[in-house]
Formats: structure tokens, C-alpha cells, sequence
């Protein structure tokens, strides 16, 4: 028997409101209305959520280096065939690309969100 089940995975940023946008429009989601300023969730179509918590002071991860350990990231998958439209999109909303496929190589690409948090597109 689980010992709980989860509920959502939490980013800490300057803006909630502008992050669960971008991961709203990346994922396909819908930002769930709310009376407070300082948390956002967004619901994504299926049914998974993702909130966003004002953290005032706010600096954003780095991605791993030699320096640093791997942190905290999200994997989100894309179709092989739509990999290249999905970066113009992310780029559009906001994102920056830090480290590609290698031409394909490696299977997934990083990207930072607007806040500074990496996450990645995998091929699906």
C-alpha cells in the first residue's frame, strides 16, 4: 500500500502567473483559476498538475557542469518528427536553448523556461 499519492510537482519563481502560462501553452494545459497571487496549478490534459509558487528572491537552478550535480529538471516528450517545430514554439513562449541533440545523437534537448528552470524535450 503507497504511503501517499501525488499531487503535483512545484517550481518556485518570480511570476506564477506568467510561468503556469508558458507551461500551459508547452503542455497543452489549463491554468486553474485562483484567489491567490502568490500560487498558480496548471492541469494538463491529463489530468497531471503543475504549480507554480512565488518564491521571492528567486535564483534560478544551473544545469549541471562538472561544478554542480544534476538538479531538479522536467522530460517532456515530443514526436521525433515535430522536435524542430516544438523548439520554435518553446522559443517563442519564452524558453532558450542551452544544449542540443547533438544532430541527433542524444534524444532530448535542454532548454531553460523564462523563470531560468531547465527542462527537456524528448523524442517520444
Amino acid at each position: 500500500m503507497a504511503i501517499a499519492t501525488m499531487h503535483s510537482v512545484v517550481l518556485d519563481c518570480p511570476d506564477p502567473r506568467r510561468l503556469a502560462e508558458f507551461y500551459a501553452q508547452v503542455l497543452g494545459g489549463k491554468v486553474e483559476p485562483g484567489e491567490e497571487s502568490d500560487w498558480v496549478d496548471v492541469t494538463g490534459p491529463d489530468g497531471h498538475k503543475l504549480a507554480f509558487q512565488e518564491s521571492p528572491g528567486f535564483i534560478p537552478p544551473q544545469w549541471p557542469s562538472l561544478e554542480r550535480p544534476q538538479q531538479l529538471h522536467l522530460d517532456l516528450t515530443v514526436p521525433r518528427e515535430r522536435m524542430d517545430q516544438a523548439e520554435q514554439e518553446v522559443i517563442a513562449l519564452g524558453a532558450r536553448l542551452i544544449q542540443g541533440d547533438d544532430d541527433g545523437k542524444r534524444g532530448f534537448r535542454v532548454y531553460l523556461d523564462p523563470a531560468g528552470h531547465p527542462f527537456c524535450l524528448c523524442d517520444a
